[in-house]
């Protein structure tokens, strides 16, 4: 299980590991990967983000991610939805999503979809992580990972609340992070 802290197309990338804004690059084998933007391969709008490995043998992972503030989601059930395309990948690929705890000493709830992975070559696929939010959450983590060799794409995420846990109280968060909600989900910033 993955907890988060060959030779293939390179197609509309603008240049080597463009950061969609608000993500950023992380994992444990990052720089054996490249991260950009796809101006021709999307599912939604104009572009989608794309992870592809530059070796052809790969243990470990790497993660397109954001951090943001729990507080419009603590107490409730999400869920995260997006879509994956993936092309020869021989490991395994998946959204994940992270709660932690506003003491930042512990996680509340984690999923990657290692239990349903994206693998191989496939069209564009619908994935989605449902998780209640505990009160007690300051921050979600969430993102994309690919997993040894291939190349995926990355586009379309969205929240929703699908319902509430209880009659969900306020907490205030020290501001340490700068991001207070989600960004840039559809990769057009």
């Amino acid at each position: 299980m993955f907890l988060l802290l060959g030779s293939f197309a390179i197609s509309g990338f603008k240049s080597l590991d463009e950061i969609p804004g608000g993500w950023f690059k992380a994992g444990d084998v990052p720089d054996s990967y490249r991260m950009g933007l796809d101006s021709k391969v999307f599912s939604h709008g104009q572009k989608s983000a794309t992870i592809e490995s530059l070796v052809t043998e790969i243990n470990g992972f790497t993660t397109l991610m954001q951090t943001c503030y729990a507080l419009h989601y603590a107490g409730k059930r999400i869920k995260m939805t997006g879509y994956i395309r993936s092309e020869n990948v021989a490991g395994w690929s998946g959204m994940w999503l992270r709660i932690d705890a506003k003491t930042g000493q512990d996680f509340l709830g984690f999923d990657n979809m290692e239990d349903r992975p994206v693998q191989g070559t496939s069209d564009w696929t619908k994935c989605e992580i449902i998780m209640d939010v505990p009160p007690e959450s300051g921050t979600l983590n969430f993102g994309v990972l690919l997993a040894g060799t291939g190349k995926i794409w990355f586009d379309n995420v969205t929240f929703e609340v699908v319902n509430s846990l209880a009659a969900g109280e306020t907490i205030e968060i020290e501001a340490t992070i700068e991001q207070k909600k989600p960004l840039n989900l559809d990769f057009e910033e």
